[in-house]
């Protein structure tokens, strides 16, 4: 009996997820991980941290007004990743993110986290969510503490850190996320913008997640703000370990930080591969109004001109080089 099944809640009697529950619960086997996709190499020693299999969600069931915002959505995410997740206001794509730690139940189909059912009964979803931190639009709504220290402190206790390891703790997340010492005991809601953001982050960063979701984290900054929040989520990645999906509608950030884009379309997964193989279905992306970074319009532009250069160019200095090595 395979231990991969598709999981269907809106049958009863059926299987869910792998064989067993509670302890006995089996896993995928690592050595012959599920690939919803077909992608991954059986070569390649890192196994998925996360895998969606088959996602199927539904809001306002049992009325006039269905709506099917997943729709058979399948995609496993590997640990160091860092995946940009677009797609158009409506798509799907805050709706699968809230899946991934079972904030969410779908109809059909089911989340493994390293190799577990997280919708299996008795999987514990409370150490999943520190295990998978998801950082929701406009965090900073999000603070409620008199102190920054205290903000962050809150998550790495409500897990079950000693007050020592969770002091530890925050005090390594704040600096981690640039904030500067003499913010520590300053309440949150006197920062800027985006000293609250970097707040809001380390509050789940300080419970050490795996797995970090970002949605939209650079909604409503200025440009300034915008960049430095950008800048300091790429380095979260340093060590290689921490997977990191950025919901975004900038392309450019995308592009420019994401080592692999999901394109979520009426609820449904249209693309998934690198920056440039997402991007060199530039005309589909137009039919759905989903832009290409600038640069690829800028490009193509030139090729028209009679200028001999790779139109599948996603940035600044790519694209100053391309030009330079067209101009010999």
């Amino acid at each position: 009996m395979s231990l991969f099944k598709r999981k269907n809640n809106t049958d009863t009697g059926k299987e869910y997820g792998p064989e067993g529950s509670g302890e006995n619960r089996k896993k995928y086997p690592e050595t012959d991980t599920p690939d919803p996709d077909g992608k991954n190499s059986s070569k390649d020693p890192r196994v998925p941290l996360l895998v969606a299999d088959h996602l199927v969600y539904e809001y306002s069931r049992g009325t006039d007004h269905l709506v099917r915002a997943l729709d058979d959505v399948s995609f496993s995410i590997k640990k160091g990743e860092f995946i940009g997740l677009i797609g158009h206001t409506g798509s799907g794509k805050s709706t699968l993110v809230q899946h991934l730690n079972a904030l969410l139940s779908p109809v059909s189909g089911t989340v493994y986290f390293k190799g577990e059912d997280v919708f299996e009964k008795g999987y514990d979803r409370k150490k999943l969510r520190s295990k998978v931190g998801l950082v929701f639009q406009y965090p900073e709504h999000q603070l409620f503490e008199e102190t920054v220290f205290a903000d962050v402190c809150f998550g790495p206790k409500n897990i079950g850190m000693s007050r020592k390891q969770a002091e530890l703790t925050a005090y390594e997340t704040i600096k981690k996320v640039g904030l500067p010492d003499e913010c520590f005991y300053h309440s949150p809601f006197d920062l800027s913008g985006g000293q609250k953001r970097r707040v809001a982050i380390a509050g789940v960063l300080a419970m050490k997640p795996e797995l970090l979701v970002l949605d939209e984290p650079t909604a409503g900054l200025d440009p300034k703000g915008r960049d430095e929040i950008l800048t300091m989520i790429d380095s979260l990645r340093a060590d290689g370990e921490m997977a990191i999906v950025l919901v975004s509608h900038s392309m450019e950030d995308v592009a420019q930080y994401a080592d692999r884009i999901m394109v979520i379309e009426k609820g449904k997964k249209l693309f998934d591969g690198t920056p440039h193989e997402v991007f060199s279905h530039i005309d589909e992306l137009d039919e759905i109004g989903l832009a290409a970074p600038e640069m690829s319009y800028v490009m193509r532009e030139l090729k028209k001109a009679g200028i001999d250069v790779n139109t599948n160019v996603l940035t600044i200095p790519e694209a100053r080089d391309e030009i330079l090595k067209a101009l010999g």
